[in-house]
């Protein structure tokens, strides 16, 4: 007796893989795909027990690979005050917000507020302590800014934090002060005492963020993350809470876990004590690399730069190690296995980042480790010619452009903005781009990453370099086959392949042949599929 399949899709476009190409069906039996094509050839696999989906001209494509977010913070905010300029669109509205929560909070309740870009907002600001203070008089408050680098708090969590105007630098960091008084803005490392004393969540609250993050992003097509720095929120423990959120049922999209490297809150060491090596796992739950962070955010102006941000400070940005420090780093994590993701955004900090992993591939060869370059912003022509010779690929997130492109010009001027996160020279250096959403940093949502790699266009309708754009195809393999291959996983996902994952999103319209104003404005997730299992059904699309 032949394998009937468990789910036929038929009636639709459904674009298997960038060499691939279109089919007419797609046969799922348990996890896998069992076979993909003309709709006869399928059709002899439905049995009498087959979920058969008709696509009624929708497009299937690979489910999509999230290959840079933070799946815990993701969760978590969830719960926190909106500040997103969609949300927030003032300074008035965003204290409003604060001030609504802080009066539903007990006092001296922490009030979380994330999202907020002082470019977007009608003061071209960061908000001061002064006015959170106001807005929340018996609350302490910390404001995340839309890129996660930068935090405004006001007194009550300076004082909790132990921060005033006499406390010093941290190197790495930025503690702003105006007319010798605190602004109550925290850059990079200067944020850890304030985030030292909010009360740490937990192992509850985590699984429940795991789970409540990752269904929306099952809503959003995409099966496949990677949680770009586990160990950021409560340490090590988090490594047990994504493990009972596996064994519980509760991990809703298959995760690879980039750990966090940064000395003093490093878990590489307990991780490498209990045998979790990259590679370590399975399809669903899988040890990746090991994350460093070299700089900030270039809308921030914490990015490390080669030559100096526009204003009167004359500030290349904020270098988070000596190279010294990072090499040693570097190698360390290298030469115990470990592929490596570090955060680089501005030339110099790329630059830093790619000669340390020169040195450790020289030290200890592996010409398929795949250490990538998170962000890589800025990089330069001859810094894609040392990428390419060692194999170092970037990890960008290309929603950046539309959210954050305009920002860029600001702090930059055109000459340099206007070129940056280069994903049509990545393309044809064969470095094999994925892309993502850096979750909370943009909205995992899909749609505006494929707008602006269509059309290189910010939210606002900057272009910024239109020969960086690449096609929907390309795009597509971006966000499925590349993200695949940026977790060493192009063998077993990331197309509709027979022996592949059946892991499928069904889209409300056919990309392929949609414009990018239709993509951006009027296509959603009708239906998710992981592991050959519906895992998501959008509500009226039956």
């Amino acid at each position: 007796m032949s394998v009937k399949a468990d789910i036929v899709l038929r009636g639709g476009p459904i674009w298997c893989g960038r060499q691939e190409g279109v089919v007419e069906a797609l046969a799922l039996w348990g996890d896998k795909v069992l076979a993909a094509g003309k709709d006869a050839e399928i059709a002899s696999l439905i049995g009498p027990s087959t979920r058969v989906i008709d696509l009624a001209g929708r497009l299937a494509t690979p489910g999509l690979n999230d290959s840079h977010l933070h799946l815990i913070s993701v969760g978590l905010t969830m719960d926190w005050v909106d500040a997103r300029p969609a949300a927030a669109p003032t300074l008035d509205a965003l204290l409003g917000q604060i001030a609504a929560r802080a009066a539903k909070s007990k006092p001296g309740e922490w009030v979380l507020a994330r999202g907020y870009d002082q470019t977007k907002l009608d003061t071209g600001r960061h908000p001061f302590r002064e006015e959170l203070d106001r807005a929340a008089p018996n609350n302490p408050v910390m404001l995340v800014r839309t890129c996660g680098h930068i935090s405004i708090v006001n007194s009550l969590a300076l004082a909790l934090g132990g921060i005033d105007e006499t406390s010093p630098t941290p190197p790495g960091g930025l503690i702003e002060q105006q007319n010798g008084r605190l602004t109550g803005l925290l850059a990079e490392n200067a944020r850890a005492p304030v985030k030292a004393a909010i009360p740490a969540p937990n192992e509850e609250q985590l699984i429940a963020a795991i789970e409540r993050g990752g269904q929306y992003l099952l809503s959003l097509g995409i099966t496949s993350c990677m949680d770009a720095a586990v160990g950021m929120v409560t340490g090590f423990n988090e490594i047990a809470a994504y493990h009972k959120a596996k064994r519980d049922g509760r991990l809703p999209v298959r995760t690879w876990l980039a750990l966090l490297g940064d000395e003093g809150r490093s878990i590489v060491p307990q991780c490498h004590d209990a045998g979790l090596l990259s590679g370590t796992g399975d399809e669903m739950l899988m040890i990746g690399a090991v994350k460093i962070f070299l700089d900030g955010s270039a809308g921030g102006r914490t990015a490390w730069m080669s030559e100096p941000y526009l204003g009167e400070d004359k500030t290349t940005g904020v270098q988070m190690l000596s190279d010294e420090d990072l090499e040693r780093q570097v190698l360390d994590a290298h030469a115990k296995g470990y592929q490596l993701a570090c955060h680089a955004i501005g030339d110099a900090a790329i630059e830093q980042l790619i000669t340390a992993y020169e040195k450790a591939l020289a030290a200890h060869p592996d010409p398929n480790r795949r250490h990538r370059i998170e962000h890589c912003g800025f990089s330069t022509p001859q810094q894609h010619e040392r990428m390419v010779k060692a194999g170092i690929y970037p990890c960008p997130q290309q929603v950046f452009i539309h959210d954050f492109g305009d920002a860029y010009i600001k702090v930059l001027g055109e000459e340099r903005a206007l070129p940056s996160y280069p994903f049509r020279t990545w393309f044809d250096l064969g470095l094999k781009p994925a892309t993502g959403s850096d979750a909370p940093v943009c909205d995992p949502d899909p749609f505006p990453n494929f707008h602006t790699m269509l059309t290189r266009q910010t939210w606002r309708g900057t272009v910024m370099d239109e020969r960086q754009r690449v096609s929907i195809e390309e795009a597509l393999q971006a966000y499925t086959e590349y993200g695949a291959f940026s977790q060493k996983q192009e063998a077993v996902k990331g197309k509709l392949v027979p022996g592949f994952l059946a892991d499928v999103a069904v889209f409300s319209r056919d990309l392929l042949s949609a414009s990018p104003e239709e993509i951006l404005r009027d296509t959603r997730c009708d239906i998710t599929i992981r592991g050959g299992q519906v895992v998501y059904e959008r509500s009226g699309t039956a």
